[in-house]
């Protein structure tokens, strides 16, 4: 399971509580996290969640960015790339489903090239991963309307759209996931 989400905590505490949330339920649940390394902002609530509770944490951090992100020194693993390419082809390659937490710039660009991949047949060693946004609180309603705009005219195809769904709650996306892994298994 490969989170994205910040490394900042952003403006309301819930995000770092709904980060907290899905690390907990994750290890729970003995999905293994890949996330981007750091410990601090969102990053850090879901990693210190999921080890917390006794969950096997991955963090993929470039090397320029494991000291302004402070990568996290407590995971099972961290791996250090030499560049952000190296690192999302990392985090790809180690997750079967992406999850999108809050975030910013970055999350929105992992989010569209794990989803375009996805379309383009990409990834392995899986090539069907999709990407579910934890939506709770509606945080991310402007981009799937945006993704349906796309579709509205004519720039993704309807079956595309598919790749980017959304859960409501900790719990429906475990329950999406779950149901995600059966099927490409």
């Amino acid at each position: 399971m490969c989170v994205f989400c910040g490394s900042s905590k952003g403006a309301d505490g819930r995000f770092v509580q709904l980060a907290r949330e899905l690390g907990t339920e994750l290890a729970i649940e003995n999905f293994q996290l890949v996330y981007g390394g750091a410990q601090i902002g969102v990053m850090g609530a879901v990693a210190d969640a999921a080890l917390k509770k006794g969950g096997e944490v991955i963090g993929v951090i470039p090397e320029a960015l494991s000291e302004r992100e402070v990568a996290h020194p407590g995971l099972s693993e961290l791996i250090v790339t030499s560049d952000m390419h190296e690192r999302k082809r990392k985090m790809y390659s180690l997750a079967d489903v992406f999850v999108a937490l809050p975030g910013g710039m970055g999350t929105l660009e992992e989010i569209f090239e794990a989803a375009t991949w996805t379309k383009l047949g990409m990834h392995e060693p899986k090539k069907y991963k999709p990407v579910v946004l934890l939506d709770e609180g509606q945080f991310w309603n402007p981009l799937k309307e945006f993704l349906d705009s796309l579709v509205n005219h004519g720039f993704v195809a309807p079956k595309n759209r598919t790749i980017v769904i959304s859960s409501s709650s900790v719990g429906e996306a475990i329950a999406a996931i779950k149901e995600i892994s059966k099927e490409i298994r």
